[in-house]
């Protein structure tokens, strides 16, 4: 409660050959020895992470990489990682030595780019030399800004501070809501927060805590219940909630103790929307009445948390989907920032709420799994479909429920010709 997720900061990354300054720039900019500097290439093996207050920002988390160019197979190891960090960047750095610009630097440009990513070019070391003409002039052309600083006295940590504010886009600082926009101020939410083995002792998971703190922040109203007193609770309401949201492992009883014109959805599918493509993962759900026994899902989740005897990305996701499917499924689990770079014969992916990732992380997955054709769809989603909840678990989103009934609608038509 006291610290802002790193899933809700603004990721920003260094990248760069190695021994081009990226920690001796990291640490100056920090005012912090954040990073390990020494002269010898390759110092930095895993990325290095330092969250911080970059006014006017606010909350970001700087992110130091391992050279690019790293060779060997621990290089190559190192230089994956740093490729990994890509998908997670929301605004990039690109560090060289006083303009020294190869190949390396401009396939960088050119990846960043194709991301839509931001990037901003510092040349350090600019008290042994000044970046060449003709490189100012091709990032002028790019329109990449170009920012001279020297890590080891400050020289230019203002300016590059300025062109970080500059670089980064209204939308980033002005993330979608997560249920604000779906109450109206004055109105209420019920939210339902079942207390199991996974509810951590003393506390509110992470979604539960940020929906209340969205919900307040757009003037609405949280009522906060257990799964067993929700139907005591709306009996107690002199006006019905303008919203239910519960945990999607208790979504049938809640469903059969919500009135059916009161609104319906999970923490899950909320998220799916805050933090990734609801449209995308909702078309993504569909694809679980193509799934015959033997197909092969990959289940991602974003914390690494140790999995407890009934854990729902490990059990109760695959039970219900054979259950559905009437057969075994082939299974593989992935956490953290580790996701498959081939996704050659998966059948489905399916993926949590990404509420300790940050929303660039997520989209990258989308646009992953879109373009190797395989569809992705999300925890809640996936249990409202096998349990056959789903047109109710959609009701706060019509553009979501339009699609669906669209493409189900036309599913219908194709069957009966």
């Amino acid at each position: 409660m006291q610290r802002t997720p790193r899933g809700n900061r603004l990721h920003i990354a260094l990248f760069g050959r190695r021994n081009v300054g990226k920690s001796s720039l990291l640490n100056a900019l920090t005012r912090q020895d954040v990073s390990i500097v020494s002269a010898i290439a390759g110092t930095t093996t895993d990325p290095v992470e330092k969250p911080m207050e970059l006014l006017p920002l606010g909350p970001v988390l700087f992110i130091d990489t391992a050279g690019i160019d790293d060779t060997g197979a621990l290089g190559e190891l190192r230089a994956a990682k740093t490729r990994a960090v890509l998908d997670r960047t929301d605004l990039a750095v690109l560090v060289c030595n006083q303009g020294d610009w190869s190949d390396f630097e401009e396939q960088l440009v050119d990846e960043l780019n194709s991301r839509k990513t931001p990037v901003i070019v510092v040349s350090n070391q600019s008290d042994l030399g000044v970046a060449p003409p003709a490189l100012r002039q091709r990032l002028h052309t790019a329109g990449v800004p170009l920012v001279e600083t020297a890590a080891t006295t400050g020289a230019g940590l203002l300016e590059l501070r300025e062109a970080l504010i500059r670089a980064t886009p209204a939308s980033l600082l002005d993330p979608p809501s997560i249920a604000g926009d779906l109450v109206p101020p004055g109105e209420l939410a019920v939210l339902v927060v079942p207390i199991d083995m996974e509810a951590p002792k003393g506390r509110l998971i992470l979604p539960q805590v940020q929906t209340i703190r969205d919900l307040l922040d757009s003037d609405a109203c949280c009522l906060v219940v257990k799964e067993r007193e929700l139907r005591a609770a709306l009996g107690r309401l002199t006006h019905p909630p303008a919203l239910v949201v519960t945990d999607s492992q208790a979504f049938l009883k809640v469903a059969a103790d919500t009135p059916p014109d009161v609104k319906l959805t999970s923490f899950s599918i909320l998220f799916a929307r805050h933090k990734g493509d609801l449209v995308e993962l909702v078309r993504g759900a569909l694809a679980i009445d193509r799934l015959r026994p033997g197909d092969r899902v990959l289940v991602c989740e974003a914390c690494t948390h140790h999995p407890i005897g009934d854990d729902i990305g490990r059990v109760k996701v695959p039970r219900w989907l054979r259950q559905y499917v009437g057969g075994d499924l082939d299974f593989q689990h992935y956490q953290g920032h580790d996701f498959p770079s081939d996704l050659t014969g998966v059948d489905l992916v399916v993926h949590c709420g990404a509420c300790v990732q940050n929303r660039r992380e997520m989209l990258s997955r989308i646009l992953r799994c879109r373009s190797a054709g395989v569809p992705i769809t999300n925890y809640g989603l996936t249990i409202a479909y096998s349990l056959g909840i789903f047109d109710r678990a959609l009701s706060p989103f019509p553009a979501a429920l339009d699609l669906y009934r669209s493409l189900t609608a036309c599913s219908d038509e194709v069957r009966r010709h």
